[in-house]
């Protein structure tokens, strides 16, 4: 199935989506692919992030990243229908955070978030090697989530 595709990497993500990305975003009312470099994965946040909410375990995220050149540095994680843009209250409690978190799919939100409707992890991440802009992706329909749609 093909779907647009957005790549970003961490801690940068939410200035991308956020600044960057918000007004190309706006007129896709669609469902995105969002592609994450494999380099960011070493990092502490992006293998808790795997581990706790996709499931992998070390040895599975080893594994992706030890096979970087076959998938181009990256994989297409997770499937989300994009949703408005809203300022993060200062005076949130860690549950409401972790809530807001879950619908943005991405750790430590700093003031503004986009709600991603219908967040869903592959069942599989999908090697895919990323693109400018807003790229095309192929996904085998065996990795996506019950329910989900192409664009």
């Amino acid at each position: 199935m093909k779907f647009g595709c957005l790549s970003f990497r961490q801690p940068y993500g939410v200035k991308t989506v956020e600044m960057w990305w918000r007004p190309v975003l706006c007129g896709q009312h669609s469902t995105l692919a969002v592609h994450i470099r494999h380099w960011d994965w070493e990092e502490v946040d992006w293998q808790k992030l795997l581990e706790q909410r996709l499931g992998m375990s070390p040895a599975q995220i080893q594994a992706l990243l030890q096979d970087r050149e076959k998938s181009g540095h990256g994989v297409i994680a997770c499937l989300v229908d994009i949703g408005v843009t809203l300022l993060c209250p200062e005076n949130l409690g860690p549950d409401e955070v972790e809530e807001l978190e879950n619908q943005a799919l991405l750790p430590d939100l700093q003031q503004t978030y986009t709600a991603l409707a219908n967040p869903h992890w592959l069942l599989q991440p999908a090697p895919g090697r990323a693109g400018k802009a807003i790229f095309q992706v192929d996904i085998f329909e065996h990795l996506i989530p019950f329910g989900q749609k192409a664009c």
